[in-house]
């Protein structure tokens, strides 16, 4: 859609009886230049006929991070304070961008809000989006500012041995801006945010924005933000050291589990999954409690498994799925994600995902 059409499909979803040339007289363009504009959102699928009776596609929104991924992984075990042979890739990522493209990949129609540079790595940024159908046309783009990097160093076995992000950029995202889109996030299915987005704008949307609101707590360091938010948001996502630390209380057993996310869900959250690597996770809602095991596979990179873990929860809410299923649709994208050399698997999809539950007898 263009923008010219997103205006004229705005103006008629405020007063679908609206004429072609009000709208003409509102933009200050021709009436034949409307008429044309119109048959195309016709085509398209997002006006239905005479009438001006306008297509209410269901949508996600993701408020989050886009980072520029730079991953060094070692051939042999990772020796501290000296050079190591290995591989060094750079990809494009962000907890925020990389739910949004998996979620894209899974065919749902995802807007993510973000914020870029005006550089080379902002522009790939919103070329890969178009390339998988991510929506990063509400962005926000700064002129004199660097996309956000993020370095990491992965042992032998792939797993994240060290990390540095440089991510001073997102502290421009204000309450102003975020407030630019309220109409757009609440006309959402869900919300997804993340903790590299200012305290404060959490804050704001968490306590003004009438949306269910999905939380990924990102780092143990970003988990700090939301703590005294934290029953404001719908489905949270920490893993064990995150809980921890968003309830104060330390996990030992199940019994400790189940005690944690009780915490959580009488300061009003509805429901918890607590990621807890190769143990599986433990699920706890207003009436139901889940444990689900994983089995072991080998891991080739575990940079990108919770992002693809949160897609899997975002589309199965999306869908309307139960929470056993839910679990097996969660669990199954990190696992592709995790048997992939790349943070997201470009293979990901619901029949894959479907197709190595049934393999894994999840």
């Amino acid at each position: 859609m263009t923008n010219r059409e997103k205006e004229i499909l705005e103006l008629i979803s405020k007063n679908p009886m609206i004429s072609q040339k009000e709208i003409a007289e509102e933009l200050e363009i021709s009436r034949s230049a409307v008429a044309v504009h119109i048959t195309n959102l016709m085509k398209k699928g997002y006006i239905l006929g005479r009438g001006y009776i306008v297509k209410d596609s269901p949508y996600i929104t993701i408020v989050g991070g886009t980072n520029v991924d730079i991953m060094g992984l070692p051939y042999e075990k990772l020796r501290m304070k000296d050079s190591n042979p290995g591989k060094v890739t750079i990809s494009l990522g962000g907890v925020g961008r990389n739910i949004g493209e998996n979620l894209s990949r899974l065919k749902v129609d995802t807007r993510l809000i973000t914020v870029l540079g005006n550089d080379i790595y902002g522009k790939l940024m919103i070329e890969q989006g178009m390339k998988t159908g991510l929506d990063m046309s509400e962005s926000l783009i700064l002129q004199d500012k660097k996309t956000s990097t993020y370095i990491a160093i992965l042992d032998e076995t792939g797993d994240m041995n060290l990390a540095i992000s440089s991510m001073d950029i997102f502290e421009e995202m204000n309450i102003s801006f975020i407030q630019q889109k309220k109409e757009l996030i609440e006309n959402s299915t869900l919300c997804i945010v993340d903790t590299n987005i200012p305290k404060e704008v959490l804050k704001h949307m968490v306590s003004n924005f009438n949306v269910n609101f999905f939380l990924d707590t990102v780092s143990t360091t970003k988990a700090e933000k939301v703590k005294d938010i934290i029953g404001h948001f719908h489905t949270i996502k920490p893993n064990k050291l995150e809980a921890e630390i968003l309830s104060g209380m330390k996990i030992v057993n199940k019994r400790d589990l189940r005690k944690v996310a009780s915490y959580f869900i009488d300061m009003g959250t509805k429901r918890v999954f607590i990621t807890l690597g190769d143990e599986g996770v433990y699920y706890l809602g207003e009436q139901e409690e889940v444990y689900m095991k994983v089995p072991k596979i080998s891991i080739v990179n575990a940079t990108g498994a919770g992002d693809a873990f949160m897609a899997g929860l975002a589309y199965s809410y999306f869908n309307g799925l139960d929470i056993e299923n839910t679990l097996k649709i969660s669990i199954g994208a990190s696992i592709i994600t995790l048997e992939n050399e790349n943070t997201i698997n470009p293979n990901i999809s619901v029949e894959n995902i479907e197709k190595r539950i049934e393999e894994l007898k999840l």
